[in-house]
């Protein structure tokens, strides 16, 4: 029996979480919920099922939930705030099912020395992927790792052609069922710029041997490519019960978390290069990720400013990259070699501020 802290419980990670635990009651025990407090109804019918020994609502919530003696605690919020509840759970010496990307990405160096060799377990479909296939040979073998994207709503359409995209659009992801600011952002594919870097942190791969492929169906989550010609491929149909489920009970499997691939059908496996013409949001996370420091947090934030200012019909779709590569060309990188969680906090206001400003000078009649 796992005892587990399940952080953004009323979200899309959340909710499939208890799904899992709700399906597997002799191996899960749910000691801690929390959650930013946007549907506090569903919040006090997870509490009254479960009964958590400790629950909240708020960030300060989450960051004493993170800290709570338990085996396993799933980071499930979207967004910089997750990453004060992500340094609790490491100072903890919890496991951490991390599936909050964002405190990795911006928290970086800061995130990984204090996480103890196998300490965090990634959440994210293409990084479960990726750490499955990666148990098939030793590091010296890893010839390169290649992040599969979906491509989104508007795949195949140049920049011209997403000038006009509402917000409605880019919610209407063909293949994943997100949180909103999820799916903007894997329609501008920023989400899959995190990724990248969330990569290269996680599994120690320059950025040099890490590529990203067009696969539409999602069906292939990643891949790990060897030094003898071999791939390893991880697939199964798209879902993230299987990444949630294998990120609580690491490095054990559940069974019967979701059905499988139908092999007993015809199936095409379509894959292509990225358009970073029409999508430059990896390349320029890349850039970003390159000069390190606070260059991601800054990359980040400005991003969370953006698509809130598009769903608010303040911003084009297509100056959502634009907006993020100026605040980043921008940014003056702090020199000292020792990154601060105040370094990062400061980084991250800074870079909101700028984008707001940048927004509101093209809002303006």
């Amino acid at each position: 029996m796992r005892d587990v802290v399940i952080l953004g419980s009323t979200g899309s990670i959340g909710t499939q979480a208890l799904d899992i635990v709700r399906a597997n009651p002799d191996r899960f025990r749910v000691v801690g919920l929390t959650a930013r407090g946007g549907n506090p109804e569903l919040f006090e019918q997870q509490v009254a099922e479960f009964g958590p020994v400790f629950h909240g609502l708020g960030e300060e919530a989450s960051v004493e939930a993170a800290g709570w003696p338990a085996d396993v605690v799933l980071n499930g919020i979207t967004g910089a705030v997750g990453l004060r509840p992500t340094l609790a759970a490491l100072d903890a010496g919890t496991t951490l099912a991390l599936a909050n990307k964002e405190s990795l990405v911006i928290g970086g160096p800061l995130v990984k020395e204090r996480a103890k060799p196998g300490q965090i377990v990634p959440v994210d479909s293409e990084h479960s992927a990726l750490a499955q296939c990666l148990r098939g040979g030793t590091p010296e073998e890893v010839r390169r790792l290649v992040l599969t994207a979906s491509g989104g709503p508007f795949r195949g359409r140049t920049r011209e052609d997403l000038a006009g995209v509402t917000p409605d659009q880019a919610l209407a992801h063909p293949t994943w069922d997100m949180g909103p600011v999820v799916t903007i952002n894997s329609a501008t594919l920023v989400n899959k710029g995190l990724e990248v870097i969330e990569a290269h942190l996680l599994f120690d791969i320059p950025f040099d041997r890490i590529e990203v492929v067009v696969h539409p169906t999602s069906v292939v989550h990643s891949m790990v490519e060897f030094v003898d010609g071999s791939t390893l491929v991880q697939a199964s149909p798209p879902t993230m019960l299987i990444p949630i489920a294998l990120g609580l009970a690491w490095p054990d499997r559940v069974p019967d978390t979701a059905p499988p691939v139908d092999w007993t059908r015809a199936e095409t496996w379509e894959f292509a290069p990225l358009d970073d013409e029409a999508f430059p949001a990896v390349a320029l996370a890349r850039t970003a990720g390159a000069r390190g420091g606070t260059a991601p947090a800054v990359y980040n934030a400005a991003n969370e400013v953006c698509v809130d200012a598009f769903r608010a019909g303040r911003l084009p779709f297509v100056a959502i990259t634009d907006v993020i590569a100026s605040v980043v060309r921008d940014h003056d990188v702090p020199s000292g070699e020792q990154l601060t969680l105040a370094d990062v906090l400061a980084a991250d206001a800074w870079a909101r501020e700028a984008a707001a400003r940048i927004i509101d000078a093209e809002d303006r009649p």
